[in-house]
């Protein structure tokens, strides 16, 4: 244990950061703010880190929960239940014990920075992917240097050099023992490795053989296959962080003569005792943080320190894990006395790994920030434990150590994702097998679909289920799927096949009504099938009937995709249609603003030219040669304006309705009109419309009376469709529906900050009731510029299944392009109308919740006036009865639509599970990205009716308990100074951590109410694989991209130590796309990018990049190209040169570092789990 890491103090956790005052800094859609250029801004860019934050500090409290269903609570006790009531619609985490917080103090937990019990020792072992679990040792959490500005405390700082020690001294660390790996394995090799040792368990038993102390203990093979990785550095060094280029990878032994190691399943210390009488000076001053204005140094420097002498704690990042940096070759290593296993250094078994792929050395272009490095300390073996701390005041402020957990220690995103591309990427994902684990979202891979529905349509939290209720509570992990039931296939993937049963419709079981499916069984010669959700038996039909197979199955099995595919269409009859009668094709009705906000900004000529061609695009059946979809137009302020544009007109004909209160539709005939009969009466229309409002004065709109002239205009054209409403400011006119300005800032981290989620009128919740009852969905385009209310002007778009876009402070130059690429995919998706969906699942479970933007007024159905192709509708699953391992859990997904041809349609998605009675089994069936989807909806919408901080606690101790779960139950067995983390859920804190620093759960100051809002509505719909950029933003080095090939340059970690001077990064989070210049890039990169000669000529304006032709160009834009191709919206394009003040703008997104909103670090974050993780276990 390295017990000589100082304690630093700072402001308290939560605590807002200090950065550069004196600028005003943009929200998500850009606001621009009073006296900064406004087209620096983008779509939702997050929070800008650097401004005080005036409300009380937010931070990590002993965890409270919701309120409780009947759970046990008992806050004194020292064996808290793992498990109370875990998977109700809202969750009742137990209240860890701990003592009070005295009244005088922030209440903050009781985690302080020198509280050694939870910290994570830095490692010279870079780590190996273990089979089964991943172990950690955590031992004080100094920051990474990257973090900005001051350090953060989750709790008290010791009071005394005394009190500190003692925090320390009463710690055993990583004494536990394991099966070390072969030597030679790399950190995520999938290949099954056979144990030297002869007393490891069987592959997957899950089973955990008892062992004597001279045996080597079981591995627990998990996913991986590999033996349990150990990382137990012994040595804590104090490490020069230095410029220059990266020292070599490999890692050193650190010892002439090494005694044999104690065995360790974690990153850990080895169990040396702690000196107790060492002095532990409780503060550390160390250089200035990138990001951290230093004293006496000019604010615009933030990225480097002023040259002074060369010191052993330098600012910037570090070169890679602490070393005890050898001269001359290597002394060979003694073995130990078991056979087969190469010591490593400082006493821990495992291989000697190199960089991680993607890094040269520890980190890519290592920056060139700070002075020169020490020169390395003659060899020796050093105990850290027996060296005292020399006194802070012994030393020049840049001459004091800093302990650091190496970064490259802890599981690494990017690794995982890499390793699952080069692991699942070349072979295509068969679907034949129950409860297969598909590759992660992050992989390109090929789906055949072999009877069950593709993970493009439905991906699990866990692929293996708990068989009872007192499991799953146990466990803690939640049961969900993220399901997207018209999601967009590749094109080399055929879509879900149509069949077409005639008069009879298709063949249902009598009891549960589950659809024909090839999880049914055929018995009495195919006579009758057994329903394989409820296990009713059913008469085939005469003209469905087919003779069995000697295995048992109908030998037209694959003829018939309802029996040998997991998802297909059929095409639904009469009764499943409003009083048994088709529908007619939907309609599109385009609503304009034209007060004199939409006007003066040129938006509205800008629509309207945009619709001439755009209307050719409109979504229509593969084979029709025209779309069947009618269009009507209208335009509005204070009143509305009904447009007649009937093909028999000679112009079109313009209705005013100036009685809001009471609205009808003026004309039937002439509304709603085929695009190609009427098209020179539209195309004269939407040319006189920007005439016609020129010299507009109104400045007042109305909102509701839209909403409701448009679904009064479908009902009475007794057809389904969709509103595309473009609306610049509050609704404040007299009307129904009107609004007043209630924003307040003052209610951020108070118990009334949940009424700024919530709309401020029941009158627009019953209005989406009616659009739902009609198919009228609603889709918002918003140009804000100043508060609009997101949050009540959002509720009928969430409701009827539309989409909310919004352009804060648009204009023309900057943000047309992001507009009109948004305006042009939303009119062309496919789209189902009028929808009803329903979740059936086999006996034992059932869905007991649903997430996203649809409206539900029974418990079952999920009614949506328009779903499209990229919305997800997550569900989650409870037990009501025991399931078993032999038949496995069963989903079906029916989802009864409208097609844009009018075609009443059923789209069937069905899923088979396995189950198991051992907690290793669901552990190892895992999908962290699909965890965190379903956490980030349950806590978005938990901010709606409770505190944010209880939703954050709740959070944490939620994966507290999973993760305490896991060790308790799963792991080997070993010291509680280890973090032990399962192999498929080993991102589970690093994720996590992003989530909870979300600008819902923890918004900065420049945060709007109305940013929070819209981006809680978006993430509530979003599929796994827009969450997963979205809180962990993907990382590119440009200047390392190969011009001459198709693949992109290996992703970094999101995190400023990574960043070089010298590069140019792209960073995009599935709204935006930064391109990050750095100072020092050369000149030849930058004329080929931007087109100008030097760096000081770049324009951080830039909306696009500009079309040069020269290789550099052409592969930077097409990556932007593809990415942009992968989102659903348009990224807006924000340019960042390094120490411009957009780059405040360009950190936030940088998530492995410290926030300027309070936000933790990664490193400090995985602390505070393992702390968390120790109370529930103690």
């Amino acid at each position: 244990m390295s017990v000589n890491q100082q304690a630093h103090t700072g402001l308290p956790y939560g605590q807002p950061q200090p950065g550069y005052q004196g600028y005003q800094q943009s929200g998500y859609g850009g606001q621009q703010m009073p006296g900064v250029h406004q087209s620096q801004y983008g779509a939702y860019n997050g929070p800008m880190p650097g401004y005080q934050q005036p409300a009380p500090p937010q931070g990590y409290f002993p965890p409270l929960g919701f309120p409780l269903k009947g759970s046990p609570a008992s806050p004194n006790s020292d064996t808290p239940a793992l498990a109370p009531n875990i998977l109700g619609a809202l969750r009742a985490p137990l209240p860890t014990s701990g003592a009070a917080v005295p009244a005088a103090q922030p209440a903050y937990s009781q985690f302080g920075q020198g509280d050694v019990q939870n910290g994570i020792t830095s490692s010279a072992v870079q780590m190996q992917r273990p089979s089964a679990s991943q172990p950690f040792i955590p031992g004080t959490a100094p920051t990474p240097v990257s973090q900005p500005a001051t350090f953060q405390q989750y709790g008290p700082p010791p009071t005394s050099v005394q009190q500190l020690t003692n925090h320390m001294a009463g710690m055993q660390i990583g004494s536990s023992t394991s099966a070390p790996p072969p030597a030679g394995l790399g950190y995520g090799l999938s290949t099954s490795v056979p144990s030297a040792s002869g007393s490891f368990t069987a592959t997957g038993s899950g089973l955990y053989a008892s062992y004597s102390s001279s045996q080597t203990p079981p591995s627990v093979n998990m996913s991986h296959g590999l033996p349990p990785t150990s990382l137990s550095p012994s040595l804590s060094l104090t490490q020069p962080a230095f410029s220059g280029p990266p020292m070599s990878a490999q890692r050193l032994p650190q010892a002439a003569s090494v005694v044999p190691p104690p065995c360790s399943t974690g990153i850990g210390p080895s169990s040396y005792p702690p000196t107790a009488g060492a002095p532990r000076p409780p503060t550390i001053q160390g250089s200035p943080l990138p990001g951290q204005v230093p004293t006496g140094l000019p604010t615009s420097q933030p990225n480097h320190v002023s040259s002074l002498p060369p010191h052993p704690a330098m600012s910037g990042p570090p070169l890679g894990p602490p070393m005890a940096g050898l001269q001359g070759p290597p002394p060979p290593p003694t073995y130990p006395s078991q056979s087969g296993y190469p010591v490593q250094q400082n006493g821990s078994f495992g291989q000697v790994r190199g960089p991680q792929p993607n890094y040269v050395g520890p980190y890519p272009g290592t920056p060139n920030y700070g002075s020169q490095p020490a020169p390395p300390p003659p060899p020796k073996r050093l105990d850290p434990d027996s060296i005292p701390s020399p006194q802070l005041s012994e030393l020049p402020p840049q001459q004091k150590p800093r302990h650091r957990i190496d970064p490259d220690a802890i599981p690494s995103p990017i690794q995982v994702i890499e390793d699952d591309k080069n692991n699942r990427g070349s072979e295509p994902f068969i679907t034949g097998t129950r409860g297969q684990v598909p590759p992660l979202v992050t992989t390109n891979f090929l789906v055949k679909d072999q009877g069950n529905a593709s993970p493009r349509y439905i991906r699990c939290t866990s692929y293996n289920i708990p068989c009872t209720s007192d499991m799953a509570k146990q466990s803690q992990v939640p049961l969900a799927a993220v399901i997207k039931p018209l999601a967009t296939l590749p094109t080399n993937e055929a879509p879900p096949y149509l069949v077409d049963h005639g008069e009879p419709g298709p063949l249902r079981c009598n009891r549960c009504k589950a659809y024909m499916c090839p999880f049914m069984q055929f018995i009495e010669g195919g006579r009758r099938f057994q329903c394989c959700f409820c296990s009713c038996v059913t008469e085939v039909p005469p003209h469905y009937f087919q003779h069995l197979d000697h295995t048992g199955r109908r030998v037209d099995f694959y003829d018939r995709p309802e029996l040998s595919l997991g998802s297909y269409e059929f095409l639904a009859t009469a009764s499943y249609c409003k009083n048994n009668k088709f529908p007619n094709p939907p309609a599109f009705i385009f609503m304009i603003d034209v007060s004199y906000n939409a006007v003066k900004s040129g938006l509205v000529r800008l629509i309207c030219e945009e619709l001439k061609s755009l209307l050719d695009y409109l979504p229509r059946e593969g084979n029709m040669e025209e779309s069947a979809i009618r269009v009507g137009f209208v335009t509005y302020n204070k009143v509305l304006h009904f447009y007649n544009v009937k093909s028999s007109l000679a112009q079109p004909q313009m209705m005013v309705v100036s009685d809001v209160a009471d609205m009808f539709v003026p004309l039937l005939d002439g509304f709603l009109v085929n695009v190609n009969e009427s098209r020179t009466i539209i195309v004269s229309l939407l040319d006189q419309i920007p005439e016609m409002f020129a010299d507009t004065r109104e400045t007042e709109t109305v909102f509701a009376p839209v909403i409701q002239a448009g679904m009064e205009a479908l009902k009475a054209a007794e057809c389904a469709g969709k509103l595309f409403i473009f609306h610049t400011s509050l609704p404040i006119a007299e009307a129904p529906g009107k609004l007043k300005n209630r924003d307040d800032r003052k209610l951020i981290n108070t118990d009334k900050e949940k009424t700024l989620f919530q709309p401020q009128t029941s009158f627009y919740s019953n209005l989406a009731k009616d659009c739902v009852a009609q198919g009228c969905c609603v889709d918002l385009f918003l140009f804000p510029n100043q508060y609009l209310d997101v949050a009540t002007l959002g509720v009928v778009p969430y409701q009827t299944g539309g989409s909310i876009y919004k352009y804060t402070y648009f204009q023309l130059e900057t943000d047309q392009e992001r507009f009109l690429n948004d305006l042009r995919k939303d009119v062309q998706k496919e789209v189902g109308f009028d929808a009803v969906m329903r979740v059936r699942t086999s006996t034992g479970i059932r869905a007991t919740d649903f997430f996203g933007a649809f409206y539900m007024s029974n418990t079952t159905d999920v009614e949506l006036a328009g779903l499209d192709c990229d919305k997800t509708i997550t569900v989650e699953f409870k037990h009501d009865d025991k399931l078993s391992e032999d038949s496995g859990a069963l989903l079906q997904c029916a989802l009864l639509y409208t097609s844009c041809a009018g075609q009443r349609r059923l789209r069937i998605h069905n899923l088979s599970l396995n189950c198991c009675t051992q907690l290793a089994d669901l552990y190892r069936n895992c999908e962290t990205d699909t965890l965190i989807n379903y956490l980030a909806k349950f806590a978005y919408r938990g901010v709606l009716n409770n505190p944010v901080k209880t939703v954050r606690d709740t959070l944490i101790n939620q994966c507290a308990q999973i993760l305490a779960c896991y060790r308790k139950n799963c792991a080997s067995p070993s010291s509680a100074g280890q973090l032990i983390l399962p192999e498929c859920m080993k991102l589970l804190p690093v994720y996590l951590n992003c989530v909870l620093k979300s600008d819902v759960l923890q918004p900065g100051a420049e945060v709007t109410t109305d940013d929070r809002a819209y981006i809680r509505q978006l993430v509530s719909s979003m599929d796994v694989a827009e969450t997963n950029v979205f809180f962990y933003p993907r990382l590119l080095p440009l200047t390392k991209a190969d011009v001459d090939s198709d693949t992109l340059p290996a992703a970094i970690r999101s995190s400023e130590e990574r960043l070089s001077k010298g590069d140019i990064y792209l960073l995009e989070n599935g709204l935006n796309v930064f391109v990050w210049v750095g100072v020092n890039v050369q000149q030849s990169l930058i004329q080929n990018l931007f087109g100008v000669s030097s760096f000081s000529h770049i324009s951080s304006t830039l909306s696009t990049l500009p079309v040069l032709e020269n290789p550099f160009s052409k592969k930077v834009r097409s990556i932007i190209d593809m990415f942009q191709a992968q989102r659903s919206r348009h990224m807006k394009l924000i340019i960042v040169k390094q120490e411009d003040k957009l780059e405040m703008l360009f950190r936030h997104f940088l998530v492995e570092d410290k926030s300027m909103s309070g936000g933790a670090s990664y490193v400090d974050f995985l602390c505070h789990m393992h702390k968390e993780i120790r109370q529930l276990l103690s």
